[in-house]
């Protein structure tokens, strides 16, 4: 029997919304960190498979499938289901980048599993792969201060001032978390960088 053999080990997903309107929004850190990751990596989102703009990364043995799928966030799990059913990809292999407002602004947060702690992105890509065994990368945004104030509102405005300072430097320590995650382990990783 011939058994596809792709070579990905990994998949790591960037959740975000697609379009101009939501490009610098803080729905969508985990585009901009995948984006950071390309610009230190030297990657190009070059490809649209499974939904997805994709981009193809080698780090050391491994062979990664870099997404930012563009079903919009609550459908994010369409992209990241038929990559790893494609691919045979374990959760386990399955990095998620997200953004979360329980966190404050600037705060990196890795864990090896867990819910979706109302992050309909997360809860989506649970749903499509069947198990919530998969490590993630969360990164604070904040929460609105001001009574009455919706959380979808927030989520998708922008960040100015010093909270788009603070940031952007969480993106960069991000990208960085990305290549530990995988080079290191999620124990080492998660050491380093909560």
């Amino acid at each position: 029997m011939f058994l596809r053999q792709s070579g990905f080990t990994w998949l790591v997903v960037g959740l975000g919304n697609p379009g101009a309107r939501f490009e610098s929004t803080r729905h969508n850190m985990g585009f901009l960190a995948v984006d950071r990751l390309a610009e230190q990596e030297k990657l190009r989102f070059n490809k649209l498979r499974f939904k997805a703009w994709t981009a193809e990364w080698k780090l050391g043995e491994e062979k990664i499938l870099v997404m930012k799928p563009q079903t919009y966030m609550n459908l994010s799990g369409e992209s990241v289901g038929a990559a790893a059913r494609f691919y045979k990809i374990p959760p386990e292999h399955i990095l998620v980048v997200s953004d979360d407002i329980d966190l404050p602004v600037g705060k990196l947060r890795l864990r090896a599993s867990g819910s979706a702690g109302g992050h309909n992105g997360l809860k989506n890509i649970i749903q499509h792969l069947g198990s919530d065994r998969f490590p993630r990368i969360k990164v604070g945004v904040g929460s609105p201060k001001q009574a009455g104030y919706e959380v979808v509102d927030w989520v998708i405005g922008m960040p100015m001032g010093e909270e788009q300072k603070i940031l952007l430097d969480t993106l960069d320590r991000a990208a960085r978390a990305i290549s530990a995650v995988i080079t290191l382990g999620m124990d080492k990783a998660m050491n380093k960088f909560n």
